[in-house]
C-alpha cells in the first residue's frame, strides 16, 4: 500500500500556501480530494492485477511440409498448446479423422516450447499428428479444440486452433488408384532357411522378407507378393508391423516382416520368384526400386515320405497350432445350445402349466374329501374307535342325499339304533352288528338314491358346515 499512497500523493494538486489560521474548510476539502484520488488509483491497480492473474491458453497448428504433399507420403500436423503460466495436467487432445487418409494420433510424447507472443512469454508442448494421404485430393483439417488446466486457473479451459488445408498429388510414374510408398530411404532384405539339408520331399523351406522405410508409417508399407509355386504347399505367417523410433519416442519410420513356408510335395528343381518394391524417394524426387533375388533350390525324392493330407499336422509342424473341432462335436454343441435356449424360452410356459396342474390336483383332492365315498371310508374306523363315533355315518347319509335321519336308511338300522340308545343298551354288541351290516346299509342307500327326488325343496335344509 505504501507505493500506491506515494503514487497517489504525486497525482494530488500542488499544496498552496496555508490559509490564515481559522480556515478549516479549506484544509478539510484538500484532505477529501487526496483521499478520493487515492481510492480511485487503488481500485484501478487492483483491476489490472485481477486481469493479469487470469491465465491464457493458446492453440496453434502448423503443417510440415505446408506444400508439396504426395499420396503415400507423410504430412506432419504440429499442434502447439501454449499458456502464460504452466500446466497442472496433460492436455486433452481431440480425435482427428480425414476421409481418404491414414491418421496416426500423438503417442503421448511432446516437445517443450518457449515462445514470445505480443511481447509476452508463453510455454507449452508440441504434439504431432502423422497423416498419410491415400488419394490425390484436397484435405481440409477443421479447427481442433484442446482442453487444458493452466496454473492459477479456476478450472479446465479450452481453446481452438485455426483450420488448415493441404493438397496431395500422385507421384510421377504411378498409376491412378495405386497407393505409392513415399520415403526418405528404403531397405529390403530376405533370409532363407531349410528344414533339412539336402531338401527332400516332405521338407520345407522358409522365406522371410524385411522391409524398412524411413519417414513413412508402418501401416502404409506395401504388402510383398509371396506367390504360389507348383509342387510346393505355401503357408503364410502373420506379418509383423512395427514402428522405428530413436528410443526417445521420435518416429523414424516403419518396418514390416513377412514370412512364408513352402513344403516340398514332389522331387524336382524349384525357384521362388524375385520380389520388387517400387517407391518414391522424397529426397531425390525420383522413382526407385528395391529387389531381392529369386531363391533356387532342388529337392530329391524321399522313399520314407508318405503324404499326409492333414492341415492340423501341417500347422503344428509350422508352429501355427490351431484348435480342431470335430463336426460331430460341433453338432452336439449346437444341439445342446438349442436345447438350452428352448428351455430358457419355455420356462415361463412350463411354470404356468405346473401351476394349472397343481390347481387341478388340489381341486380333485378337495372334491374327493367332500364326496360320500370319502365319508363312507371313515365310518368303519370311527366305529372301532374308543369311544365310538357316528359322525362319518351322518356325513355319509347327508352326502348320499338321505338326510340326517338314520331311520330313513332302513329297518335294520333302526333296530341297531335301539341297541345303542334304548332302555337297555348293548353298545359293544350293537357296534359289532352295525359294522357287519355296513354293506347291507350301503346297498339300501343306493336303492333309495335311485328313487326320483321330490320336486319340493326341504322345509329346513341343513348345510354341511352346520353339521357337528
Amino acid at each position: 500500500m505504501k507505493p500506491v499512497a506515494a503514487f497517489a500523493s504525486r497525482l494530488a494538486p500542488t499544496r498552496t500556501p496555508s490559509p490564515p489560521c481559522g480556515s478549516e474548510p479549506a484544509r478539510e476539502e484538500a484532505r477529501a480530494l487526496t483521499t478520493t484520488l487515492g481510492a480511485l488509483l487503488l481500485g484501478t491497480l487492483l483491476s489490472f492485477n485481477a486481469l493479469a492473474a487470469s491465465p491464457q491458453l493458446k492453440v496453434q497448428a502448423h503443417l510440415n511440409p505446408s506444400e508439396g504433399a504426395m499420396v503415400g507420403g507423410l504430412v506432419e500436423l504440429q499442434l502447439d498448446v501454449l499458456t502464460d503460466t504452466w500446466f497442472t495436467s496433460a492436455a486433452t487432445l481431440p480425435e482427428l479423422k480425414l476421409d481418404g487418409a491414414l491418421v496416426m494420433p500423438p503417442n503421448g510424447q511432446a516437445e517443450h516450447l518457449n515462445q514470445t507472443i505480443d511481447r509476452q512469454s508463453f510455454t507449452g508442448l508440441r504434439y504431432r499428428y502423422l497423416i498419410t494421404p491415400n488419394v490425390a485430393r484436397r484435405f481440409d483439417i477443421p479447427a481442433l479444440s484442446v482442453r487444458a488446466t493452466p496454473g492459477q486457473a479456476s478450472g479446465e479451459i479450452s481453446a481452438q486452433s485455426q483450420p488448415l488445408s493441404f493438397s496431395a498429388t500422385q507421384p510421377p510414374g504411378f498409376n491412378v488408384g495405386e497407393t505409392p510408398l513415399v520415403a526418405n530411404g528404403l531397405r529390403l532384405s530376405q533370409t532363407v532357411s531349410h528344414s533339412a539339408t539336402p531338401l527332400k520331399v516332405g521338407d520345407s523351406i522358409t522365406r522371410q522378407l524385411t522391409l524398412q522405410a524411413d519417414g513413412a508409417l508402418a501401416m502404409a508399407l506395401p504388402i510383398p507378393t509371396l506367390s504360389d509355386v507348383a509342387g510346393l504347399s505355401r503357408y503364410t505367417k502373420t506379418p509383423q508391423v512395427t514402428a522405428l523410433d530413436d528410443g526417445r519416442g521420435n518416429l523414424l519410420g516403419g518396418q514390416r516382416i513377412d514370412s512364408a513356408s513352402y513344403r516340398v510335395e514332389a522331387a524336382g528343381t524349384y525357384s521362388l520368384p524375385a520380389i520388387t518394391v517400387k517407391w518414391w524417394d522424397a529426397g531425390a524426387s525420383q522413382i526407385c526400386t528395391a529387389q531381392v533375388p529369386a531363391v533356387d533350390f532342388e529337392a530329391v525324392a524321399n522313399s520314407a515320405y508318405k503324404p499326409v493330407f492333414s492341415i492340423t499336422e501341417d500347422l503344428r509342424q509350422l508352429g501355427q497350432d490351431r484348435v480342431y473341432f470335430s463336426s460331430r462335436w460341433l453338432l452336439w454343441l449346437a444341439l445342446l445350445a438349442g436345447i438350452t435356449v428352448s428351455v430358457y424360452l419355455l420356462r415361463p410356459l412350463a411354470g404356468r402349466a405346473r401351476q394349472r396342474w397343481r390347481a387341478r390336483q388340489q381341486a380333485r383332492q378337495l372334491a374327493w374329501r367332500l364326496s360320500a365315498a370319502f365319508a363312507w371310508q371313515q365310518i368303519d374306523r370311527q366305529l372301532q374307535a374308543r369311544p365310538a363315533q357316528l359322525t362319518a355315518l351322518y356325513l355319509w347319509l347327508r352326502r348320499s342325499r338321505l338326510g340326517l335321519k338314520l331311520t330313513g336308511a332302513g329297518p335294520r338300522l333302526q333296530g341297531l339304533l335301539r341297541g345303542l340308545y334304548g332302555r337297555q343298551p348293548a353298545a359293544d354288541q350293537t357296534l359289532v352288528q352295525l359294522r357287519q351290516s355296513l354293506s347291507t346299509l350301503h346297498s339300501q342307500a343306493v336303492r333309495q338314491q335311485a328313487k326320483p327326488a321330490s320336486a319340493l325343496r326341504p322345509l329346513n335344509p341343513v348345510h354341511e358346515k352346520d353339521f357337528p
